[in-house]
């Protein structure tokens, strides 16, 4: 179970815990053994999405493992073919009836696909949602600096997260620093950095035999000192439980900065920047 000295308060008063468990690709009968078993290896907080296909099966999962509602955080994300309000307001809708909950827990838009230009319509549908009760914490997904000033002066609400893409080739050194000073919870999605991953690099190896850990630990470690949240996925029980248990070591200044200076220019995963990349 996360200590809970590393959860995180949000700006909306709502407590979000240290880890949450990235559920893409997990569908089918095989994705909900493996929630549940997330669930009973002490997730409490499941990451999903309308594109990941898999909202019935995480709604499923909860079900199954037998723990009650409220100590699991239902997570979902607004494509992009649904930024149009009314389009947003009934995604969340449809959301919640695949979940099988009254009130999604966290609602994020999943890209703002900027040459659209309806990510404003789609924060407004999501503050909606929240005052009407559906949803109770609104944010967004791999907003820039620039898409976030814009719903903010649009709507006077400020996201309580912004997820993105974080990992030690590619640390957000600058996004971390505007979610800081805007308040926002930084969540990272692909946060051990798979397709290539950093594990081999020297200041991971270092710290995985100094702390007498493995690779993905240093690293979950690494957002955990950061301050923000990551979303690591794994099928395999051991690796869940492996992927929790890094509370009880802490990295040094001179690891955490050595982990964050393998950063690289060409750091993304894929061509994902929010400017120009489209998600419908």
């Amino acid at each position: 179970m996360p200590d809970d000295s590393t959860a995180h308060l949000l700006n909306d008063g709502v407590t979000l815990p240290g880890i949450g468990f990235g559920t893409y690709p997990l569908t089918g009968e095989d994705g909900i053994r493996a929630m549940v078993s997330a669930l009973h290896n002490g997730y409490r907080y499941l990451d999903s999405a309308v594109n990941y296909q898999n909202e019935e099966e995480v709604g499923e999962a909860l079900r199954r493992s037998g723990l009650p509602r409220e100590e699991v955080q239902l997570a979902t994300k607004v494509p992009g073919r649904f930024h149009a309000k009314e389009l947003a307001l009934q995604s969340l809708r449809d959301s919640a009836k695949r979940f099988g909950v009254e009130r999604i827990d966290v609602a994020l838009i999943h890209w703002p696909n900027p040459s659209r230009g309806l990510y404003r319509q789609a924060w407004q549908a999501l503050v909606d949602a929240q005052g009407d009760g559906l949803v109770h914490t609104i944010g967004v997904s791999n907003f820039t600096e620039e898409h976030l000033l814009e719903v903010i002066d649009d709507s006077g609400v400020t996201p309580a997260v912004n997820q993105v893409e974080l990992h030690p080739y590619f640390p957000q050194t600058r996004m971390r620093s505007v979610h800081e000073r805007l308040g926002i919870l930084t969540q990272a999605w692909s946060p051990l950095g798979k397709n290539p991953s950093p594990f081999g690099e020297p200041p991971v190896a270092a710290a995985a035999k100094a702390h007498d850990v493995s690779p993905a630990q240093v690293v979950l470690r690494w957002h955990v000192q950061l301050g923000t949240m990551p979303l690591p996925k794994s099928a395999n029980p051991q690796r869940q439980r492996d992927n929790l248990d890094v509370f009880g070591f802490e990295l040094t200044d001179a690891e955490v900065a050595a982990i964050t200076g393998l950063v690289r220019t060409d750091g993304r995963r894929f061509g994902g920047d929010p400017a120009t990349h489209e998600e419908l």
